[in-house]
């Protein structure tokens, strides 16, 4: 491990697998900071960063200019990516709801050919994610920052059939199977 100076420790840099990686820009947010010589003006930036194979992330970055704030942003996305298990790599395993503040958002899996039926925010979460079909509803705020962050919960609660099945003690064709048999659900999705 090399040392810094002032005796900390800090992880030897390890190559990041940087593949292909998709970026998207949901929201741009100008700041008036207000000095004695008048306004200083800055940029707040909120980005989606994904690899189209169930990794996603999002990060914030603030600057006095749009580019460097946007770099910012885009560096701490890729920094906070989480991994989504996806069903034949296009869709999610179940429905899922999740919340943030006043944002509250539902999730549910959609059959093939659905497409991508969300909002802002969240549209750009699973365009970047490489999800194909899905239906998602916002019913709280439109902040994009929560709605963000409300997606991003519902999304790490979810579970591939083989962590719920090694959790329950059963095979995945048991936990699938019984997926299968609700069949489809009212209302056309599912």
């Amino acid at each position: 491990m090399a040392r810094k100076p002032g005796g900390r420790r800090r992880e030897a840099a390890q190559p990041t697998e940087e593949t292909e990686l998709k970026d998207k820009l949901v929201h741009i947010n100008r700041v008036a900071k207000v000095v004695k010589g008048g306004r200083r003006f800055s940029f707040a930036a909120l980005v989606v960063v994904g690899d189209g194979r169930g990794r996603v992330g999002f990060g914030t970055g603030k600057a006095r200019e749009v580019p460097e704030a946007i770099r910012k942003a885009t560096d701490r996305a890729k920094v906070d990516m989480i991994r989504i298990p996806l069903r034949d790599g296009r869709t999610l395993h179940h429905d899922v709801q999740g919340r943030y503040g006043a944002g509250k958002v539902v999730v549910r899996a959609a059959p093939a050919g659905t497409g991508v039926i969300a909002g802002g925010p969240m549209r750009a979460v699973f365009e970047t994610m490489g999800v194909q079909d899905v239906v998602a509803k916002s019913l709280g705020t439109a902040n994009p920052h929560n709605m963000i962050r409300a997606t991003f919960a519902a999304l790490s609660s979810c579970a591939a059939p083989r962590a719920v099945a090694a959790k329950r003690g059963k095979s995945p064709g048991e936990i699938i199977a019984r997926r299968e048999q609700t069949g489809p659900r009212p209302g056309g999705v599912g």
